[in-house]
Order: structure tokens, then sequence, then C-alpha cells
């Protein structure tokens, strides 16, 4: 299914669990995986020198200490390697998020790889402010391809997957995130639940009855079958749900009792311009809570190519 993976690592500890997804899914789809690592800011302009963004120390960017960096990371997944295949390790200079986004440009990248965060110092903090790293924000806003986030040890193989949730809001971006959940489920074998949390708290044409709210339930469920069961066809492992409650919250839930392998969302809600949307606040709070991956969709580009029916891709 991807030919080509991009893995964007700082080669901390905090990126250990992205590093093994990243290693599993291109050995089982014979893919060609990029392990990324962006060395640090120049000093200045186009200095020869880089503040590292390991060590926070100036270092000379030369051929020598590309050499060494690379190393380093061999040693660093030296157990990945042993077993790994048409592995290119890449070195760069530069703003990370702006190297990994002109470097999966320009490969054709079909899938990015990357931890809620990437130092490890940042992670804790991070999950207690619910604020996702910058550089995932970035990336996640403006790649061309899906994003890949994993914050904790993922206990399933791709290939494996029983379980996959695709959280929907019916906006636009959420067609992209539908056609990628639709093609990986189809691909692998496994049931796809599309799941919808219905925010009484934003929705002011729902009555708190529950009599009038489970009419609204049932009224969003037959809207799931128009939109996304009428696309599948010959694809039938699916299973429609709604919940009442707070979003980030409900698709958590709803993940865990189903047993989720992965989680596919859109990366911003509503009609929001991909251009000026910011990570979602649903999709950041699921990314950094999840027990397993959490796919962020921007753009169409690659899923409708992955989408097998034309058809599909421009309904």
């Amino acid at each position: 299914m991807f030919k080509k993976i991009l893995f964007a690592t700082s080669a901390s500890p905090a990126c250990d669990d992205a590093a093994n997804v990243a290693f599993d899914m291109a050995r089982r789809n014979e893919a060609e995986l990029h392990v990324f690592h962006v060395l640090g800011l120049p000093t200045r302009g186009f200095s020869p020198f880089v503040t590292d963004v390991r060590t926070g120390e100036e270092a000379d960017h030369d051929d020598e200490y590309h050499a060494w960096v690379k190393e380093e990371i061999k040693n660093t997944y030296a157990r990945q390697l042993e077993t790994a295949k048409n592995i290119e390790l890449v070195t760069s200079v530069g703003v990370p998020h702006t190297e990994i986004l002109r470097y999966a440009r320009q490969n054709d990248v079909d899938l990015i790889i990357m931890g809620s965060n990437t130092r490890g110092e940042n992670v804790g903090a991070s999950r207690f402010k619910g604020v996702a790293g910058s550089t995932v924000q970035k990336v996640s806003k403006a790649a061309r391809c899906p994003v890949l986030i994993v914050s904790r040890p993922c206990t399933t193989c791709w290939s494996y997957f029983s379980n996959i949730v695709f959280g929907t809001d019916f906006s636009k971006a959420s067609w992209s995130a539908f056609l990628f959940a639709y093609k990986v489920a189809k691909t692998v074998g496994c049931k796809l639940h599309i799941f919808h949390a219905l925010d009484l708290r934003s929705d002011e044409s729902v009555d708190s009855s529950q009599g009038l709210i489970e009419e609204r339930i049932e009224e969003i469920k037959g809207r799931m079958t128009k939109i996304y069961g009428k696309a599948m066809k010959d694809f039938d492992n699916f299973e429609f749900e709604v919940w009442e409650g707070m979003p980030y919250v409900e698709i958590l839930k709803f993940a865990r009792e189903r047993k989720a392998d992965l989680i596919v969302m859109a990366h911003h809600a509503k009609k929001v311009d991909a251009e000026d949307a910011t990570l979602g606040r649903t999709v950041e709070q699921v990314a950094l809570r999840s027990a397993c991956p959490v796919a962020s969709v921007t753009h169409p580009d690659k899923v409708e190519m992955l989408a097998e029916d034309s058809q599909l891709a421009k309904a």
C-alpha cells in the first residue's frame, strides 16, 4: 500500500515508539524507508555552524559531522536495522518542519511517521498541557500525504490490524481522511468503525431531552449511510456509531472499547482552509492520549491516488 515512508526523527527516546512502527510498516509493505533527521538550525544565515537539536551545542555541519550523526542514528536503531531492507538515512540542516516537508515533497513520500513530540524532555509537559510538538503541528498542517502520529508503544502491527476508527465531523477535510481509512481497512482486511461525536455544547439545534437526542443520533447515522455507506460499494466490514459528548473524549472511549489499532481523523475540523488551519483541538488531544497510532490527513493528493475507484475520490 505504501511505497515510500518517511520517518522523521530526532533519534531521541521520544521517537522510539514511532521508530518501531516505521520500521515495522516498511518491512511489511516492502516499502522504502527514509529515516530523516534535521541536525539543527544554522547559527546565522548560511553559517557553516549549526545548533544541534539534540545537544544544543554549536557544531560545524561539514561532511564529517553528517557522517558522524548518521553513525549515531545507526547505533540508535541498530536492532531495527538488523532486519531492515531498503533503508536510506538522510540528514539535513534547517528548520525541522520545513526540511521534512521539502524532503517528503521532493521524494513523493506516501506517508510521514512522527512521534507526538521529538524532544524527550518535552513529552510529559506537552501531554500535561495538551499540546503536540510544534514540528508535528506544522508538518501535519502542510503535508501532502497522511501523517501518522505515534505517542505510545503500538501493540499491534500494521498488517495485523483488526479495527480502524475513523472520526468524522462531515467536513470537506473529513472526506480525505475517510478515503485513507477506507483504503487501509480494505487493503488490510479489517473492520472500519465510522464514528461521530454529537457535541451538545456546540449544537444549539439539539434539545436536551433524551428522546430528541436519540432522534438526532439516528439522523446522523442516516447521513453516514448516505455519504460513506454508498461510497464503499464492495466493502461491507464496517459499522456506524454516534455517541454524545465531548468529541476527543468520546473518540478515545470508543476506540478503547473497540480495541482500535488505528484512529484516522482530518487534520482540522469544520470549514477551515488547510493553509489557515492549526492542528485541530480534537485530533491533537486524541493524538496525545491515544493508546494506538493516529493518522492526521490534510490534503486529498495522496489519498485520492490510494483510492482504487477514481469516481470514489471525486464523490
